[in-house]
């Protein structure tokens, strides 16, 4: 997912979530589409073919993966800004879980996130990025473990060097994810090989139909993921409730075009097979594409937006434990509260840091994806329920936009939600467990902090 948008959005969050930020209704429907594609859009489409169709086996059961995954991202982002418009308060998830669960539940988000969300993303990227190196240059795997710790604790130095800089970065990297994107759909829908592309049969004995999709899509809900933060605009268009819809069904439409798109590419020069083999689908494709001078340009290019990428995690995560601090939630608050003199904080960073290069020595970076997808999904079919919740209790809530075809949409993405859950929970009981177990440890931790009087209902 992109974080040029995203960055922007998470930071009002964190600052709006403890105090009052005004904003101006000065956003029409062209400026809502282009945050909404360029918030979604990201890593995850160059490095999820290998996970998605591993998965699901066949070209047929992959392409339904992600068109499902498209499906249930449009009825998520529809659904979610009916409490983006109804709660235009700057702080996105956290306000709305308070608001309608109370302070454990958006508590619990605020620990998620700093435990498992931003860690497991900066330390999977950071995975990532480091495989593309090795395959760029031709070494062995041995130094993918250095090389992603190099990377994440440079992006944090960088980070704590302030804000304007990390932005700074942020921009100089964001048409790095667009030109590959751009030259792979291009030239691989037009790609001459010996390649079959066949659409059926959708399902072979040994990947059981039902199983293999619901793996397939968990898979792809990583590439999908930051629609969420959609709606937080909702409460600066000059009309949301006709705009915001539009942009949301018109904006995520073309991401799975997209995504659709980018993946028949993938698999017009290399078998579902052979991108199930490789943890470099989109440089192995653009290999045989381009060739091999060509290819390693593209691969470079790839590299640069993975790097941004992570420098988007890291500026956001950083400051979500600093904003659970403010509110006293966590151990060694005053600890988390102090600032550099870039006014950056620096102790948040140290522990998302910490926590993240733990998670690189796994080398895993499909399961370090799944397992922060199941939990964040948790997270996002309450707010889908939030809904149902809210119009019974609060009818005269004015609602500038309310879901269309309510309950059909809700219920598709609550159903959609509760398959990627219990899906995971069957398929990759280690990785669930393990998120659960992260996700609990932050219960003991909130009474402890609620009984001695800093946390009050």
């Amino acid at each position: 997912m992109s974080w040029e948008s995203k960055t922007d959005l998470l930071s009002q969050s964190v600052r709006g979530i403890y105090g009052t930020t005004k904003t101006k209704k000065e956003i029409g429907f062209f400026t809502a589409l282009t945050v909404v594609v360029g918030t979604v859009i990201g890593s995850g489409v160059f490095f999820k073919p290998e996970a998605v169709f591993s998965a699901t086996g066949t070209a047929g059961l992959g392409l339904l993966a992600w068109i499902l995954g498209g499906v249930i991202t449009i009825c998520g982002g529809l659904t979610a800004a009916e409490l983006s418009a109804a709660i235009p308060e700057t702080g996105g998830m956290v306000v709305y879980l308070r608001k309608t669960y109370g302070k454990l539940a958006s508590y619990m988000l605020g620990w998620a996130q700093t435990v498992i969300y931003f860690p497991a993303n900066i330390a999977a990227l950071s995975i990532i990025f480091a495989t593309q190196v090795a395959n760029l240059f031709g070494t062995s795997d041995s130094i993918i473990i250095p090389v992603a710790i190099a990377a994440a604790v440079f992006i944090m130095l960088m980070n704590f060097l302030g804000a304007k800089i990390a932005g700074s970065f942020q921009a100089v990297t964001t048409i790095c994810k667009l030109v590959p994107l751009a030259l792979i759909i291009i030239f691989g829908l037009f790609h001459q090989g010996d390649v079959a592309f066949r659409l059926f049969p959708m399902s072979v004995e040994d990947h059981p139909f039902l199983t293999s999709l619901g793996s397939g899509l968990v898979a792809t809900m990583f590439a999908y993921d930051g629609w969420i933060h959609v709606g937080n605009i909702a409460g600066e268009m000059k009309n949301p409730k006709k705009d915001l819809p539009k942009a949301i069904v018109i904006g995520l439409t073309s991401v799975m075009v997209v995504y659709l798109l980018i993946n028949i590419a993938y698999l017009m020069v290399m078998p579902a097979a052979a991108l199930a083999a490789t943890a470099t689908p989109a440089a192995d494709a653009a290999n045989l594409i381009f060739g091999s001078i060509g290819g390693k340009l593209i691969t470079i290019g790839i590299l640069i937006s993975v790097f941004g990428t992570i420098n988007g995690y890291t500026m956001t995560g950083i400051r979500i434990p600093y904003a659970m601090a403010l509110q006293n939630q966590l151990p060694f608050s005053g600890w988390f509260r102090k600032l550099g003199k870039t006014a950056v904080p620096y102790n948040s960073g140290i522990v998302i840091l910490l926590i993240s290069i733990i998670m690189i020595f796994s080398g895993q970076f499909n399961q370090l994806t799944d397992m922060l997808i199941f939990v964040i999904w948790i997270f996002y079919t309450m707010i889908f329920f939030a809904v149902f919740i809210l119009r019974k209790r609060e009818p005269g809530l004015v609602r500038p936009y309310k879901v269309p075809f309510y309950p059909v949409i809700p219920i598709i993405a609550i159903l959609g939600g509760i398959f990627i859950v219990v899906n995971t929970l069957f398929t990759q009981p280690l990785n669930a467990g393990i998120g659960l177990l992260l996700t609990a440890i932050g219960l003991p931790i909130y009474f402890y902090k609620k009984n001695k009087g800093h946390i009050n209902e």
